[in-house]
Formats: C-alpha cells, sequence, structure tokens
C-alpha cells in the first residue's frame, strides 16, 4: 500500500521502491543507512561497497586505472541497476548525484533524500576521519573547512534536487542514531521489525 508523506510517496509493504541517501561525504549516509536496514528489515546498500564488489576491485583502484570519468560512467550504470531494486535503502556516494542524470533517474525510480548535516558538524566529522579519505587526509583544519565550505556551493544545486531533506546533525553516538532512525522511520512510513511505524519521541 502506498501513501504520502508530506509530497513524498512511499510504500509501507514488501514491493517498496528504493530509498536514496544523498549528501555530502561525512554527512551519514552509510551510518543512518546501516542503522535503518537493521531496525526495518530492509536490504542497506552503500554503492560504493556495491560497486567494488561488482567490479572486485576497490574505488581507489578504479580511479587509478580509468580515471574519474571512468569511475563515474561505472557508477551511472550502478545507479540504473539498483534502481530496479525493491525494498532497498541506498546510500550514495558524494558525488553521485553531481554527474550525469543520476538524480533524474534516482527521483522517477524512488525517494531521494537529502542528509543535510551543518558546515560545522561536516567539518567536527571530517576532522576525525580525514585521514581514511585520501582526498583531504592531508589537510589542516582551516584547509578542510575552505574545502567542505567550497564544494557544497558546487554541489548544493545537485543535492537541492531531493524529494526531500533529512537533518542529519544527529548521528555522532548510538542514542543519537536511534532517534534519527525512529524519526526517519515515521516520516517515510518504514514499519519497523515489529511491524509498528514509531513515535518520533
Amino acid at each position: 500500500m502506498r501513501h504520502t508523506v508530506g509530497a513524498v510517496t512511499v510504500n509501507s509493504n514488501h514491493d517498496m521502491r528504493p530509498i536514496f541517501l544523498v549528501g555530502y561525504m561525512g554527512s551519514g549516509k552509510s551510518t543512518l543507512g546501516r542503522a535503518l536496514g537493521d531496525a526495518t528489515g530492509l536490504q542497506f546498500i552503500d554503492l560504493d561497497t556495491y560497486i567494488e564488489r561488482r567490479f572486485h576491485a576497490n574505488i581507489r583502484d578504479i580511479f587509478a586505472e580509468r580515471g574519474e570519468e571512468g569511475f563515474r560512467d561505472i557508477e551511472r550504470r550502478m545507479v540504473r541497476e539498483v534502481c530496479e531494486f525493491e525494498d532497498v535503502i541506498v546510500a550514495c556516494g558524494g558525488g553521485t548525484p553531481c554527474f550525469f542524470d543520476n538524480m533524474d533517474v534516482m527521483n522517477a525510480s524512488g525517494t531521494t533524500v537529502f542528509l543535510r548535516a551543518s558546515t560545522e558538524k561536516l567539518h567536527e566529522r571530517l576532522k576525525l576521519g580525514r585521514r581514511r579519505r585520501p582526498l583531504i587526509a592531508a589537510m589542516n583544519d582551516d584547509e578542510l573547512l575552505d574545502y567542505i565550505m567550497t564544494a557544497l556551493e558546487k554541489r548544493m544545486p545537485h543535492y537541492g534536487k531531493a524529494s526531500c531533506e533529512f537533518c542529519a546533525d544527529y548521528l555522532d553516538d548510538a542514542a543519537m542514531i536511534r532517534r534519527s532512525v525512529r524519526e526517519f522511520a515515521k516520516r517515510f512510513g518504514l514499519p519497523m521489525k515489529d511491524g509498528n511505524v514509531p513515535d518520533a519521541k
């Protein structure tokens, strides 16, 4: 059965169309998506991990071998592949919405949710995790903040095409994640494993 939450139509049965989580690196797409999968029983797909498994290579090696153009073409094809799935929550790469017509395709195939985190929160998270991210590993704190602000300005027109937004500032400990999961599930009509849509309290 489909029903409407605001301007977004979602399903609450076994044939739910995909939910795509989009947003900048550090916004919590994988954290929230994985937690939602655990709580609802929906399959969680991290698009980068999906690509790595399909091509038997990590993202860094794909970039090195094929360049960004080659990677983005692979990503474009894999977006269309996961659009055919049902009962899935897909965490997209930070740049996925910014290339080709990926956002249009995802919007036509499911519900796109922009995880909007404040610049301060993104900076805080990426400072802690920058060693795992080659693009920002060598930056100092000020350089990192400038990089985030510049990148967000360029990407916001693409992120802004999402069906709706969800605040992603509260994903930094287990209690925050549980609350965000309840709020997300309530807003988008996702039943938890016990069959109930929770109150966002």
